[in-house]
């Protein structure tokens, strides 16, 4: 039973689900798409369970009646039948409760928070590398998982707190009522006063409740920008300067969660009052309609049971609203992030990118980052199938940002990109990067085994093409030795985050390892050897010759070993290109090329 209804939520469905919309009652629709019968259904279940609870005591008020009006040895003779179908109607609320608790607890508890999760999470990887420049990816994390717990909340308070009250309360007014019009005095008074207290503290918590979620968020942030740059902050001794740093983002949520307790106590103060209010104003009405002889006793007890339940009731309220609106606070401050759309697309019309040859042409590019000057103007390049150029300048220049835009990592200004005749603007972006294999200088490995990264190049590879890949680029041997402290060894031995335990040249060889594993008809290196030194580079060397055979390779590099094995050299300088040839042809021609040359050190192009 459990089982049939965890399975009537898909919590990971197949369809990416569009950008959600900015408007906090918009969003909160969005999100409950593909749930909301079920929502209805613990909806109804929950009005009819407030309503029993209501009816009860009625009954209790007829049972009270029956006590002062039948003789003890008479009740069941004359009530017995009415007695046996209370407790039948009793016995059958099970199966009501019951039904409800399934669809809350086993259909959308679990499953509505994992499903928003799965979305949430698939709409951050479609996200621009810009967009993951421009935050904490501790912070981008939080938001994903506590907006979607919010969410969920949010939906099930209003459940809960708009259909069992509404119902509850109507139900119940209409049995006072029934009994004498005078005893919904009290109830009525007691209402108005709620509400007021209500509206006068709700919109301060909602308030208070989104700046502590974005507090939240911000120390989150931090703490965990420290963890994931543990070695930084080792190196400079400034382990004291990050507990301070996240210090004062602590300071700022214990800001929050001050103004909130002050405002929760103060309501709690005034519910109470209002509570007490209500039973006594209830108890005393009943008490002296019964001595006029107008109600009964039964009339009284109910009433007063009534009163006492709307006591216990009215503090559940004030909990479960001071919960909903931190909650709407928490969902509010996901907004920004969740909704935001990604700012590089495919085209409806997209097509997967074909790469029989490997030309590509730069076709008068132009591109800045935001409002900023441009980093490349008016830039073209032909790059001819299988021809190797290395890309040289200053800091600066635009060599990454032309591989960058390569990969469409971000959209032109203006211009285009031509791969084998097809505009990158009009294929899709993963066949793109497909046929892309690329070696930066900053190498990250996932947090995972060392197969797992080095399959990250081809998924469907077998192990003898892994271990093949990895003998090439001369890393099988310390990968054999690997070991982790979950008794893990060699290829599934784990690297740790960013692949802190291994060394930068062992984090490379991986790299390249991967990238002979993809072998990819267009080649990018950015300084693919620097973080090798002299002995493991001349190893591997051959190997990266042979990985660019007949493949089309753009290498940005200062080390003379990577430009001496390319067939053209093309020199950048503030975004343009200002001259080609060969390494001997522009130390000839005596421009910038000749005099970054006279400045190398070391085997590398120095920087002016």
């Amino acid at each position: 039973m459990f089982a049939f209804f965890e399975r009537l939520v898909r919590p990971y469905p197949d369809a990416i689900p569009p950008v959600p919309p900015r408007g906090l009652a918009r969003f909160i629709w969005a999100c409950s798409d593909g749930l909301r019968g079920h929502v209805a259904g613990m909806a109804a279940l929950t009005a009819l369970i407030g309503v029993f609870e209501a009816i009860l005591f009625g009954f209790m008020g007829r049972i009270v009646d029956w006590l002062a009006e039948v003789p003890p040895a008479q009740l069941w003779a004359q009530r017995g039948d009415e007695l046996l179908a209370l407790a039948g109607v009793l016995v059958g609320s099970t199966v009501l409760v019951a039904a409800q608790a399934l669809l809350k607890y086993q259909t959308l508890n679990g499953n509505f928070p994992m499903r928003l999760r799965w979305n949430f999470h698939r709409q951050m990887l479609a996200q621009s590398l810009a967009f993951f420049q421009d935050e904490f990816a501790g912070r981008v994390a939080t938001k994903v998982m506590q907006t979607a717990l919010a969410v969920r909340d949010v939906v099930m308070l209003l459940t809960d707190i708009l259909v069992f009250i509404i119902i509850y309360f109507a139900t119940m007014l209409t049995l006072v009522g029934s009994f004498d019009t005078t005893l919904l005095w009290p109830f009525g008074i007691w209402l108005l006063c709620y509400l007021a207290a209500l509206r006068f503290f709700v919109p301060r918590l909602a308030k208070v409740g989104q700046a502590q979620a974005d507090a939240r968020s911000l120390m989150t942030g931090r703490i965990t920008d420290a963890y994931t740059n543990i070695t930084t902050v080792k190196l400079f001794s400034h382990a004291q300067r990050e507990s301070g740093y996240a210090r004062s983002a602590m300071h700022e949520f214990m800001g929050t969660v001050h103004q909130q307790m002050r405002m929760v106590t103060a309501l709690e103060l005034v519910i109470h009052g209002l509570s007490v209010g209500l039973v006594l104003g209830t108890t005393g009405s009943a008490l002296w309609l019964w001595s006029r002889g107008e109600v009964g006793v039964g009339a009284v007890a109910a009433a007063t049971a009534m009163a006492l339940r709307l006591n216990g009731i009215s503090h559940w309220i004030m909990w479960e609203m001071a919960s909903l609106f931190e909650n709407i606070g928490t969902v509010q401050d996901g907004l920004n992030t969740l909704t935001r759309a990604p700012t590089v697309v495919d085209r409806a019309d997209a097509q997967p990118l074909q790469v029989p040859h490997g030309e590509v042409v730069f076709d008068h590019l132009v591109f800045g980052y935001g409002a900023s000057k441009r980093v490349i103007d008016d830039l073209s390049l032909t790059i001819r199938p299988g021809e190797k150029i290395g890309l040289v300048g200053r800091s600066g220049a635009g060599k990454s940002t032309l591989v960058n835009l390569l990969l469409r990592f971000h959209d032109l200004a203006d211009g285009r990109i031509l791969v084998d005749g097809q505009d990158i603007a009009g294929v899709t972006q993963e066949s793109l990067r497909a046929q892309v294999g690329m070696v930066t200088q900053d190498t990250s490995l996932l947090h995972r085994s060392v197969r797992d990264n080095l399959l990250y190049g081809r998924p469907d590879a077998d192990d003898a093409a892994m271990i093949a890949a990895a003998h090439r680029a001369e890393a099988h041997e310390f990968i054999q030795g690997l070991t982790d402290p979950k008794g893990r060894s060699g290829y599934d031995a784990h690297v740790g985050e960013r692949g802190v335990k291994l060394s930068g040249g062992q984090r490379q060889r991986i790299a390249i390892a991967r990238v002979m594993l993809k072998d990819a008809p267009i080649l990018l290196l950015d300084e693919a050897t620097s973080a090798l030194d002299s002995e493991v580079e001349a190893a591997i060397q051959d190997s990266l010759y042979r990985l660019m055979e007949g493949k089309t390779v753009v290498a940005i590099a200062h080390r003379l070993s990577t430009i001496a094995a390319m067939d053209r050299l093309v020199v950048m300088d503030a975004g343009r290109i200002v001259e080609q040839g060969t390494h001997a042809e522009l130390l000839a021609a005596g421009g910038l090329y000749a005099r970054l040359w006279a400045h190398q050190s070391g085997g590398f192009l120095g920087e002016e």
